[in-house]
């Protein structure tokens, strides 16, 4: 047979497929109604596992690795189709609620707790955020956490990601252990500078200080500079422009903002010194209690998966399946769980759209475990 010929058969062939693939979801549909009337899960792993094992012995051997896959994807559909025809899920009323009772503007002052001392990116953050706000530093992300969490502070800001250095990879594995949620994030173009005592020269530099990312947002620089520079992480760039600030030494400097200059009385021996100029740090925004403000079109989520091949496949297909874009996925092994992941995700989508509410709907039928972490806007 000819191409064309053969291109004829598929269509007819792919026709029927489809006429049986709806009257499959019809189906489905009448089953969902039984379930729900029953008050039965939409999950059956059992019946699931049976009808795999029965269909791998009507296929010959080298179609039944693809039969498997074709099946386990239906099943998914199937499963997210059952559980769109159900009620909505708790977790959906309270986001319903949550948009009914937040107010129309984000706070304009409120007390924001961040990680750093004066002159730290995350105070440049906080300024962007609020334009009045009462401002708490904590040494650690930690304390920052803890603080939301004891509602000593009504937000807190943090940095998540670096267009140059990656994550805030401690940020990540502290969101595993505190019940929080993400309010607004922000993109900060991040500029940084080599700062030291007055009269000190860039040739008499023995040590730079500043936190780990700014350190590796500057990697090109600082290796230039020679093996005889030592690098040292510090907490955060603004403590390390404090310290050297107050040391003795004449032989150290600071990766920090430009600002720090003029706070910490020190001069700046050379400006913008960031490997790339599009350098940019993505700051959350994060509160005790659940708010969405009007517009909001980014969803966070946290997800543990079963152990098992085609586990974390499986919930990237429910998002094709919805048509939901997927911007980020991080993955944290999780504390004392040998082989297990903590997935983090975000999701372009509005709040407001049923296939989120689709999404949200299935998770728990889906996952092992997972946390909804908010809605919001991103401010660029």
């Amino acid at each position: 047979m000819q191409l064309d010929e053969l291109r004829d058969k598929i269509d007819q062939i792919d026709d029927e497929l489809l006429r049986l693939f709806e009257q499959r979801m019809e189906t489905v549909a009448e089953i969902a109604a039984c379930k729900k009337a029953q008050g039965a899960p939409v999950l059956d792993r059992k019946r699931e596992t049976e009808k795999l094992a029965s269909l791998a012995e009507k296929v010959s051997p080298a179609m039944e690795p693809y039969a498997h896959t074709l099946y386990d994807t239906l099943f998914e559909l199937s499963r997210s189709y059952q559980t769109s025809e159900n009620a909505h899920s708790p977790l959906y009323a309270e986001i319903q609620d949550a948009i009914k009772h937040t107010p129309p503007l984000f706070p304009q002052s409120a007390n924001v707790a961040y990680q750093g001392v004066a002159g730290a990116y995350s105070q440049f953050a906080v300024d962007r955020l609020f334009k009045r706000s009462n401002t708490h530093p904590f040494k650690t992300f930690e304390a920052v956490f803890a603080a939301i969490d004891s509602g000593f502070c009504d937000y807190g800001v943090l940095p998540l990601e670096n267009s140059t250095a990656g994550s805030v990879t401690k940020v990540y594995t502290l969101m595993q252990n505190y019940d929080f949620k993400i309010v607004r994030s922000l993109r900060l173009k991040v500029n940084h500078n080599l700062v030291a005592q007055k009269g000190v020269q860039l040739e008499d530099i023995r040590e730079i200080f500043s936190h780990e990312q700014a350190l590796a947002q500057c990697a090109e620089y600082l290796e230039k500079l020679g093996p005889d520079v030592k690098i040292t992480s510090f907490e955060d760039t603004a403590g390390a422009a404090e310290a050297i600030a107050k040391s003795d030494r004449r032989d150290i400097a600071a990766i920090c903002s430009y600002s720090c200059v003029e706070l910490y009385d020190l001069s700046c021996l050379a400006r913008d010194i960031q490997d790339h100029s599009n350098n940019y740090t993505r700051f959350i925004c994060i509160s005790k209690k659940l708010e969405i403000y009007p517009g909001a079109d980014r969803t966070s989520i946290m997800l543990v998966t079963s152990h098992k091949p085609g586990a974390l496949y499986k919930i990237l297909a429910r998002f094709y399946a919805l048509g939901i874009n997927l911007i980020k996925l991080e993955s944290r092994p999780m504390p004392k769980r040998d082989f297990q992941f903590m997935f983090y995700f975000d999701l372009e989508t509005s709040v407001y759209s049923a296939e989120l509410a689709k999404l949200l709907d299935s998770l728990q039928e889906i996952c092992d475990e997972y946390k909804y972490l908010g809605s919001y806007t991103e401010v660029l």
